[in-house]
């Protein structure tokens, strides 16, 4: 398992002396369920060190960047603030994701609208990320591993000392895409009470290359008003309104958190669609309390999100004053209630138990209003999904044992209910989707996977300078809701509709698709000096099988092909049950450089990360796998300035899956840097990113959709073949006020 931990501290002196920790750990256990059995050092980055590491919203507003440069994580590039985390080649659903302990889910058809987009970068307090040989008790219904964000926790005034009062401002523009924001929180507490308030508000324009990617005669028929390295559908406003309330008694807390989000637009470059407006709101409810026999831990939650997408003004500028429909209106509701309770039972010295049980209720309506005078897009509403279901019953036992001061074991086992139906849907007439709908209505819908996982990893410590890990974890994922109702291969502009993947093809679901199952096997060499503060060697290769992994298939062969056959380079797909091996290796390390010399200290530091995927089935390769890639830096540290030079270096991608005409993508390097200094009340960060201007494409940004005509059927169509390119050079900057 990697565990990695990003926590805010108040001591800028930190920054670097705990650096050593900031790449993955390799382990199987839950740092915070396990300390106390195991004596495992804190794994703590400091909030100042995150933005110098392009992990703060100095230089993103997107917080699944946050962890875009620990080895092993990737991201599939989507909107400004919705980026899709990668764990070993798996993403999306296949990865549980927590925010604030609530296991939100996706509801957009592109997915727009990821978890981690709910909460803004400036109101992380700490992200843990498993990876792998996760304990059943803190993943369930995912193969890949478990990402944790949490926002700060309570902070109580000591007894007798009055009010215990913080606040800080954070603003910061940023060069490239003109983005600008504003950053608030501020908290008061007495010893009993706490109350806290956090905002954010950002807005950004299109971001633009490194250099012109359109050809001539594409940049007449696509940029109208862009510029040739202009990035269409890139720009993005985003506010987000956190409201947090905490109450301690003795050795028990209980907090209420309220989460409001309002996007009023993002463009998806990678989509033929982009959103116009994303509203939400949160309710969470917690609590924590020790007892003499150990922990107990209860949560209750509730999401709501409207979501809407329509041609946005690069997408729509195609179309002119001529095309008189009103583009293609598209709505989303989903609901999620969950209801958790963990208790940690110390039976021994030696030995711990976890127990638990999961509920969580999903609901999701997906309708496309009708847009006359098209005869395609009318008369009658279309239900892409309706009162689509999603209930998981979970139970879950965990049996911690410290053998002594050199091993260490854990076994799980958790046991999953997956409950899915879907009401009956409609086409936009029945002339033209009558007979898909038809045969959808007809069929049973409803569908009970009963899953299962299994955990278990031994950890040896023969002294104070090396450990070694090896586990085996076995973990299931039932399909999403979309995977399975996206009823509609009608036409290819529906299927256009339903996409996951940011790849430009079409997509019809799959009644019949079953769980898929993960067996991983992973071990971990930590080499490093006694104090943890000079030097560390962390070694991790790991191999995953997945049996009925879902991946595209042609339409074809599964009987659900729309009557014309596509004649813009893309493809109408479908999906189904194969299987696949997934194996890399992560390497991370550092060294210390120089200290005491009268200019700070001085570290290096780099990581490493291969992966290859394969399609056991078919032999393709498998989608939106990242190539060979590491990232070097020196960092330094003077008193309160702190800096940081990093080269981030990829490999070309020429593992590319045919079957979704996944495009490759030429190897590069960039340069980026971050400086700092801290005053006691106020900080100044700057950081120039892509020094050099380097033009490259982003080996995980999909297919470019972000101008022009997305949903054009002609095999000459412009947009065909042509990556997402990545960011040019951008200078920012960001001032803090704290008290």
């Amino acid at each position: 398992m990697q565990h990695f931990k990003l926590k805010k501290q108040s001591a800028i002196s930190k920054i670097l002396s705990t650096s050593i920790l900031a790449p993955c750990l390799l382990g199987v256990f839950s740092q915070s369920a396990l300390a106390e059995h195991m004596d495992l050092p804190s794994i703590e980055v400091s909030a100042e060190k995150l933005q110098e590491e392009n992990k703060s919203s100095l230089n993103t507003s997107d917080t699944a960047s946050l962890l875009s440069d620990e080895p092993g994580i990737s991201l599939y590039r989507a909107g400004g603030v919705s980026s899709l985390p990668v764990i070993h080649g798996l993403a999306d659903d296949r990865i549980r994701i927590k925010v604030d302990g609530m296991d939100l889910i996706s509801s957009c058809a592109n997915h727009m609208n990821p978890a981690l987009s709910y909460i803004d970068p400036s109101n992380v307090n700490s992200v843990q990320v498993l990876a792998g040989i996760t304990p059943v008790s803190m993943g369930g219904d995912s193969i890949a591993g478990t990402i944790l964000v949490n926002s700060e926790a309570p902070e109580f005034a000591v007894a007798g000392q009055g009010l215990l009062v913080k606040g800080q401002i954070n603003s910061f523009y940023r060069s490239n895409n003109d983005a600008r924001g504003v950053n608030i929180s501020t908290s008061v507490a007495n010893d009993k009470v706490y109350m806290r308030y956090t905002g954010s508000t950002v807005e950004a324009n299109n971001y633009k290359a490194g250099g012109n990617f359109k050809a001539a005669a594409q940049a007449a028929a696509l940029r109208g008003w862009l510029d040739g390295d202009e990035v269409g559908s890139t720009a993005y406003k985003a506010r987000n309104h956190a409201l947090a309330f905490g109450l301690q008694h003795e050795n028990h807390l209980l907090e209420f958190k309220l989460g409001l989000q309002d996007i009023p637009y993002q463009g998806f470059v990678n989509q033929r669609m982009d959103m116009t407006g994303n509203d939400a709101e949160q309710y969470n409810l917690s609590y924590k309390g020790k007892y003499g026999w150990g922990k107990l831990e209860a949560r209750a939650y509730h999401e709501r999100t409207r979501h809407s997408m329509q041609f946005g003004d690069d997408k729509r500028y195609w179309y002119g004053p001529s095309f008189n429909v009103p583009g293609m209106p598209m709505d989303t509701e989903g609901k999620t209630t969950g209801l958790t309770v963990k208790g940690d039972i110390n039976l021994s010295q030696r030995d711990a138990l976890r127990v638990g049980a999961e509920y969580q209720r999903y609901r999701l309506d997906d309708y496309w209003k009708a847009s006359p005078p098209s005869a395609m897009m009318s008369p009658n509403t279309f239900w892409n999904i309706n009162n689509g279901q999603r209930d998981r019953y979970d139970v879950f036992a965990e049996w911690d044992a410290k053998w002594n001061e050199q091993w260490f074991s854990q076994l799980g086992l958790r046991h999953s209910t997956v409950r899915m139906d879907a009401e009956m849907v409609q086409g936009y007439n029945s002339a033209m989707y009558g007979a898909a709908a038809t045969a959808f209505n007809a069929a049973d819908r409803s569908s009970t996977d009963n899953n299962i996982d299994v955990t278990a990893l031994a950890r040896f410590t023969p002294d104070a300078e090396k450990t070694f890990e090896a586990g085996y974890a076995m973990k299931t994922r039932s399909p999403n809701v979309y995977e399975r109702f996206a009823w509609s291969n009608s036409n290819t502009m529906v299927m256009n509709m339903n996409n996951l993947y940011g790849d430009g093809n079409g997509y019809v679901g799959n009644l019949n698709l079953k769980p898929e199952q993960a067996h991983k096997i992973s071990a971990t060499g930590h080499w490093h000096d006694a104090t943890q503060q000079y030097w560390h060697l962390k070694i991790t290769p790991y191999v995953t099988y997945v049996d009925d992994y879902i991946d595209a298939v042609s339409c074809a062969s599964v009987n659900k092909c729309p009557m014309s056959a596509r004649t813009d380079g893309f493809s109408d797909l479908s999906l189904d049950n194969q299987s696949a091996r997934i194996y890399g290796i992560d390497i991370s390390g550092k060294t210390l450089l120089a200290q005491n010399t009268g200019l700070g200290r001085f570290d290096a530091t780099g990581t490493l990360s291969y992966l290859r995927g394969k399609n056991n089935k078919s032999g393709d390769d498998l989608y939106n796998i990242m190539p060979l890639n590491a990232t070097l830096a020196v960092e330094h540290q003077f008193g309160q300035w702190s800096s940081k030079i990093q080269a981030k270096l990829v490999d070309s991608k020429d593992n590319v899956q045919a079957i979704r005409k996944e495009l490759k993508t030429a190897g590069f390097a960039l340069l980026n840097f971050y400086t700092s200094y801290d005053w006691k009340h106020a900080r100044l960060d700057l950081g120039v990113e892509n020094i050099f201007d380097k033009f490259y494409f982003d080996p995980l940004g999909g297919a470019y959709l972000g101008q022009g005509s997305t949903m054009s059927s002609n095999a000459s169509a412009p947009q065909h073949g042509v990556a997402v390119p990545g960011m040019g050079r951008s200078v920012n900057v960001g001032l803090t006020l704290k008290y």
